[in-house]
């Protein structure tokens, strides 16, 4: 069975760091691993029996890298003896990647775990199950991602600022130096101040490469501990042997510096281009006021199960996703759809975790938890989206993997050659250590998952949720795009507009049968009948042998006897005479229709009547403006079909067509050469939108619909497309931009250097800013706005 995990990797300083840990993963049995050095994340998909999630954190480890793991202390209930302590240690322990220590004195449980492989509530969960009672403690938490990251950046510039003030001298021998003046400062003092910068502010540097050397690799640590070494021993070695050759300490000290600079400044970008998941996670309020035994207690929001009832005072975010059980409020919910329109809520109406409840107070069921809130479903997705590569990065990961080694085979060229040549060792230390020092295989590294964590995070924030890297770099070169008719072009929320009985037949007859037909299907226009017909469940006829027929209707038996509900197509095909005449005269009024009949007689029609979304016609003439074919596909019957078409402005539509049909009408035009998207919002559109290039989901639309989308509009606004389209193309085109310069950088700066027209130091500050400006260049990305119809 096939498992898929994503966790935290420490340590990874490069593109080539990623490569390596890809390729040490790939090397497990049945493993699959996808790297993502913007994010530190790495995404496993492996096959259990053969390999476990044990082995993979194990092999990552071995290749020198980190695995971030967690701390949780929870308190226990229920227990009696230590044999309960030991159960319920034996049970947490069990999860891959954790180590539980279960105390009965003082009734607490101490569990360390890797996140993405396991959560506090897992933990809950199982102990629950065994039996006890377990809540996390306060502030339990070891840390949290956006935490890390602070502390990384504090590190880096404590770091920095230690370096900085050892080679403060350095740089002011190197101004006397551009000013005339020769070694002001004493070479025995330059060595002095030279050694702790070289070996204890660059200690991480030297680990790190020796890591990557151990197992037979290199990074670009590799390539700065050779540069600066080389420097540094050289220039030692002249000093203790008084020989008289320059000295080259400023060089390697300043690089050093330079280099820490760097990472300080790339630490600081990087934690920006994860705001759109932080901002995220901190929609959920940490506290919740619970009920309990009578009274409202404050509890952490991680603390609420199941069916607890919770209350939400004006002003306040929702905890958890639930069902109102009292109290009326409007709903800000623009972080999940990105419309900052308040919704009105009323008892039995589906609140969200994270949404804004804006003045009411409310009493709250819950109804999903943990990692079964539709946030964390979001968050879960966006980290999914941000840890995938698109196939544009798939050059640079080529070039990344022999990246360093070909460097150090050019510098020991340009040493060799230069020797050669020129016969001065002096010029050709230098000009190798200029090769290796400017070449930076980080900004190759950095240039597509930054732009991605930044579109996709602005895509979330937006209400436009991408599952993976793949389909934001196919919306821009969406050559075809085909469209569902109901929830799609249409509001997807028909009503009942005719009720016409048979001779003979009452309208509650008629009624009564459609609803007790109708109660157990899915479809959009079943809904529409259930909300139009209001019976007591005992005055509702029984159906035994339910059957629904996708794309035609429902048959069920009342009384032993047969009865239809459906289109007039499905009642013709079913051997039943209706009045044809009767209903294509509804139909010419863009009306859908429904008859009613049992096999003996016809009971009356219904006529339903579905309103235009207010954006179709205009996202329809934009999309055609942009040179995307626009096609649309419906079930419903051709006259239905024809007038939704002529209104949009189409024409190019098929009507009638079974689900099966528009998946094969999607490969239809994806042989013919286009790439396709289709846009669909219900069950029946989720074999179309799998085929598809470019799957859209209608957010308000099905839960299957929404599993097989690329792409999901949380907004339930058709215009979404245009946003979702805009937004590609502008994340596109920065990884293009950053792409550009990094090789750019590359292919002028090493020749310079090689060429011995680059001073060491000015190649350090080079190599250091090229990572910094392909991350600032995607953060740039965050001017882009949703809602923009001048995508054009």
């Amino acid at each position: 069975m096939s498992e898929t995990f994503s966790f935290s990797v420490g340590g990874m300083t490069c593109a080539a760091c990623a490569a390596r840990i890809e390729k040490v993963l790939s090397r497990l049995p049945g493993t699959q691993a996808r790297i993502n050095f913007a994010n530190e994340r790495a995404s496993v998909t492996f096959d259990d029996s053969v390999t476990s999630i044990e082995d993979v954190i194990s092999a990552v480890r071995r290749s020198g890298f980190t695995v971030q793991e967690q701390s949780v202390d929870l308190q226990l209930a229920g227990m009696t003896c230590a044999s309960c302590a030991s159960r319920i240690e034996k049970v947490l322990n069990r999860v891959p990647m954790t180590r539980a220590n279960v105390n009965f004195a003082t009734e607490r449980a101490h569990i360390s775990f890797v996140p993405g492989i396991a959560d506090p509530a897992e933990f809950i969960g199982r102990i629950e199950k065994t039996g006890f009672g377990a809540s996390i403690i306060k502030e339990a938490l070891s840390s949290d991602s956006s935490e890390n990251r602070a502390a990384l950046w504090r590190k880096e510039r404590n770091g920095f600022l230690l370096t900085l003030a050892l080679s403060l001298p350095f740089f002011a021998e190197m101004i006397g130096m551009f000013s005339g003046h020769m070694e002001m400062m004493p070479r025995w003092l330059q060595f002095v101040f030279a050694t702790p910068v070289q070996f204890f502010c660059a200690r991480h540097l030297y680990q790190r490469a020796w890591k990557a050397v151990r197992t037979g690799s290199a990074n670009m640590d590799v390539l700065v501990v050779l540069g600066t070494s080389i420097a540094y021993f050289f220039s030692a070695s002249v000093v203790v042997m008084g020989l008289q050759q320059p000295v080259y300490f400023e060089a390697s000290a300043a690089i050093i510096t330079l280099i820490s600079l760097g990472r300080l400044m790339e630490a600081k970008a990087r934690r920006k281009t994860g705001a759109g998941i932080e901002r995220l996670l901190k929609l959920q309020p940490p506290v919740a006021h619970v009920e309990r035994g009578g009274q409202i207690v404050d509890l952490a929001t991680e603390e609420i199960r199941e069916n607890d009832i919770f209350v939400v005072r004006p002003g306040e975010s929702i905890p958890v996703d639930g069902e109102i059980v009292d109290g009326v409020s409007e709903i800000n919910e623009a972080m999940l759809t990105g419309e900052s329109i308040p919704i009105l809520k009323r008892p039995f109406d589906t609140v969200f975790a994270g949404t804004m409840n804006a003045n009411g107070a409310l009493r709250v069921r819950a109804t999903g938890v943990g990692a079964n809130t539709a946030l964390a479903r979001i968050v879960k997705m966006v980290e999914q989206a941000q840890g995938s590569k698109a196939s544009i990065q798939k050059l640079a990961d080529r070039v990344a993997g022999i990246f360093v080694p070909a460097i150090i085979f050019i510098a020991f060229f340009t040493f060799v050659v230069g020797l050669s040549v020129t016969g001065s060792a002096t010029w050709s230390v230098v000009s190798a250590v200029s090769v290796l020092v400017i070449a930076c295989p980080c900004s190759l590294g950095l240039a597509t998952p930054t732009a991605i964590m930044v579109g996709t995070g602005l895509g979330a924030k937006s209400g436009i949720l991408f599952r993976n890297a793949d389909a934001l770099e196919h919306a821009e070169k969406l050559t075809t795009i085909i469209l569902d008719k109901t929830g799609t072009l249409t509001e997807g929320k028909p009503t009942v507009s005719d009720v016409h009985p048979e001779s003979g037949v009452s309208e509650e007859e008629l009624l009564s049968v459609a609803r007790a037909l109708e109660q157990s299907s899915e479809h959009p226009l079943a809904r529409a009948i259930m909300d139009f017909t209001h019976f007591p469940e005992q005055k509702l006829p029984v159906v035994t042998e339910f059957q629904a027929v996708p794309g035609l209707g429902v048959r069920g038996k009342i009384d032993g006897d047969v009865f239809f509900a459906g289109s007039p197509r499905f009642l013709i095909q079913s051997g039943i005479k209706i009045d044809e005449q009767f209903t294509d005269s509804l139909e010419g009024d863009e009306k859908t229709v429904i008859v009613i009949s049992s096999t003996e007689r016809i009971l009356g029609y219904l006529a339903l009547a579905d309103k235009l979304r207010p954006d179709a016609a205009d996202t329809v003439r934009a999309l055609k403006q942009a040179g995307i074919k626009v096609v649309m596909l419906t079930g419903d019957n051709h006259r239905v079909a024809a007038a939704v078409a002529q209104t949009v402005g189409l024409e190019d539509f098929s009507a009638g067509v079974m689900p099966d049909q528009k998946a094969a009408t999607v490969e239809k035009y994806r042989v013919d050469g286009g790439v396709v998207g289709m846009v669909g919002d219900g069950i029946n559109d989720a074999p179309a939108l799998a085929a598809a290039n470019v799957g859209f989901a209608i957010g308000a639309g099905s839960a299957v619909a929404l599993e097989t989308a690329d792409i999901i509009l949380m907004n339930s606004e058709l215009s979404g497309v245009l946003d979702a389209i805009s937004l590609s193309r502008a994340t596109l085109s920065k990884i293009r931009q950053n792409l550009f310069f990094a090789f750019l950088y590359n292919i002028i700066g090493i020749p310079l250097a090689a060429f011995g027209m680059l001073n060491p130091v000015f190649a350090g500050a080079a190599m250091a800013m090229s990572s910094v400006s392909v991350v600032s260049n995607s953060l740039l990305l965050n001017r882009w706005q949703p809602k923009n119809r001048n995508f054009l």
